[in-house]
């Protein structure tokens, strides 16, 4: 059995958890999320506490309770607390700028690159650091990487788009004879 499922889930106050046959919801001060359950995992509310159980004694079963107990414990946090990704854009020329729904980019490229921003997340662009926020933990995620992908940090100056905290490896130059 997981370790994940093993330990309970807390419910803080003012947040709401309604659990059916086939989904979750979890409702707090900051939104309400959703997840579609698989019919392998059970979940039960006692005592203001979340237990993700298995309901069949399958693989896939034993398999899906560690994932189902993370993606609730992340919903929780999520409705309470948003989670936050920041991308530091380094190089010369590099711009950043929201207008609208759309994240503008300017990358080096002979165009600027303009990305949707997903319903229910924020995104900031404040100098050369992108600010994304927002209560689904995979949402945040997904966007963070679509973005960064625009242009990896290369190995030689650093330039690109890294996230905060993140270290690059640099290489050594050519050397001369």
């Amino acid at each position: 059995m997981s370790r994940l499922a093993k330990k309970p889930i807390v419910i803080p106050q003012k947040t709401e958890v309604t659990v059916t046959e086939s989904a979750v919801t979890v409702k707090g001060p900051l939104g309400e999320l959703s997840r579609p359950m698989r019919p392998e995992v059970g979940v039960v509310i006692k005592d203001g506490e979340i237990w993700v159980e298995q309901k069949s004694n399958s693989m896939l079963g034993k398999a899906l309770i560690g994932t189902y107990a993370s993606h609730i414990r992340n919903m929780v946090d999520g409705v309470n607390k948003s989670y936050e990704k920041k991308l530091i854009l380094e190089g010369v020329g590099f711009k950043s700028d929201v207008q609208g729904n759309t994240l503008v980019l300017a990358l080096g490229f002979s165009h600027p690159v303009k990305v949707e921003i997903p319903t229910g997340l924020s995104v900031k662009a404040e100098k050369n650091v992108i600010t994304i926020e927002g209560i689904n933990k995979e949402k945040v995620g997904q966007f963070a990487a679509q973005v960064r992908s625009l242009k990896k940090p290369e190995p030689y100056k650093g330039k690109g788009m890294r996230y905060e905290g993140e270290v690059i490896r640099r290489k050594e130059g050519k050397k001369t004879a």
